[in-house]
């Protein structure tokens, strides 16, 4: 089992920057990818990044330029560096760890999901 908790979240206004951590603990060395979603009220949760075990890093067109994800392993620790925020991003974030021998790309090839972290860009 892993267990995952976000923290970082917050309210910020548009333009500005947050920065998400993942703190995963348990069996993390089975840990093969992890990602970030996001999902906003009334709307399906969607990815937003991900990292693989290789550091093979994958963002969706909206966030590219602006997010960066990123891991620390002496730490058992993923972050997503958000910076240009826009009202657009507002939404849960949560963090995904997948345990499968090849990098997840699917939402169903994650394993173990945190609690969520609520971010919110003003304009």
């Amino acid at each position: 089992q892993v267990q995952l908790v976000e923290s970082g979240g917050g309210l910020v206004q548009a333009g500005g920057s947050l920065r998400l951590s993942c703190v995963a603990s348990g069996s993390v060395s089975s840990i093969s990818s992890m990602g970030w979603y996001r999902q906003a009220p009334g709307k399906e949760r969607t990815l937003v990044a991900r990292i693989s075990r290789v550091d093979n890093t994958y963002y969706v067109d909206s966030v590219k330029g602006r997010f960066t994800v990123s891991r620390d392993n002496a730490r058992n620790t993923v972050y997503l560096q958000m910076n240009s925020l826009k009202p657009e991003d507002t939404a849960v974030y949560y963090c995904a760890a997948g345990t499968l021998p090849y990098a997840a790309t699917q939402e169903r090839d994650y394993d173990f999901w945190g609690q969520g972290t609520q971010v919110t860009v003003s304009s």
